[in-house]
C-alpha cells in the first residue's frame, strides 16, 4: 500500500462513506473490556450486524485523524458512548446501524475505523492486543502476534505517526 493510496468504508446500506488517504498506522484487533462493551452496545441495534469477530475481538484499521473524512453521510452518524463521561465515541451510521469508527473527544490523533467496513484490499493484520480480556473459553487465533495489553510496538507506531502529523509529512 503506498502513502497515497485511498481506503474506502462504507456502512451495510451505503449511505455512509468515509475515505482514509494514505497507509494506515496499523491493523489490529482489540479484545480490551471497553471494546467488548462497545461492540456488544452496538449489535443491540435494530438490524446492526456482528462488531465483534467470532472470538470475540473487534477488528480495526487504524488511521491518523488529518488522513481520514467522512465523504457521504457526515449527517447520519451518531456517536455512543459505553457510559456517561466517556472519552471514546463509536460512531455509528443511523441508515443501517453499522459501526464505522470510534474516535476519542480529545487527546489521541488518531481514529480506528471498523475493519469489516472496508472494501478491497485490506492491509494484513499486525497484532492482536488486550487478549488477557478475552472471552472466557476462547482460543486466541495464532495469524499474527497477540499481547496480553498494549505493546510497546504499537505504542511506537502510535507515537511515530503522531510526530509525523505533527510535522505535517
Amino acid at each position: 500500500m503506498t502513502a497515497k493510496s485511498t481506503m474506502t468504508a462504507r456502512c451495510r446500506c451505503g449511505g455512509v462513506e468515509i475515505e482514509a488517504i494514505g497507509a494506515p498506522i496499523v491493523s489490529t484487533v482489540c479484545y480490551c473490556a471497553d471494546c467488548q462493551t462497545g461492540s456488544r452496545q452496538i449489535e443491540a441495534l435494530p438490524t446492526a450486524g456482528d462488531v465483534r469477530d467470532a472470538d470475540g475481538g473487534t477488528a480495526y484499521i487504524l488511521f491518523r485523524k488529518d488522513r481520514l473524512k467522512c465523504s457521504k453521510g457526515a449527517a447520519l452518524l451518531k456517536g455512543y458512548k459505553i457510559k456517561a463521561g466517556s472519552v471514546t465515541n463509536r460512531l455509528v451510521a443511523t441508515c443501517c446501524n453499522s459501526a464505522m469508527v470510534m474516535n476519542f473527544d480529545k487527546g489521541p490523533f488518531w481514529v480506528s475505523a471498523y475493519r469489516a467496513r472496508f472494501q478491497g484490499d485490506l492491509p494484513p493484520l499486525d497484532m492482536r492486543i488486550c487478549t488477557r480480556s478475552r472471552p472466557g473459553g476462547v482460543a486466541i487465533p495464532t495469524d499474527t502476534p497477540s499481547y496480553p495489553g498494549y505493546p510497546p510496538a504499537l505504542m511506537l507506531k502510535l507515537l511515530t505517526s503522531g510526530l509525523a502529523m505533527w510535522l505535517r509529512r
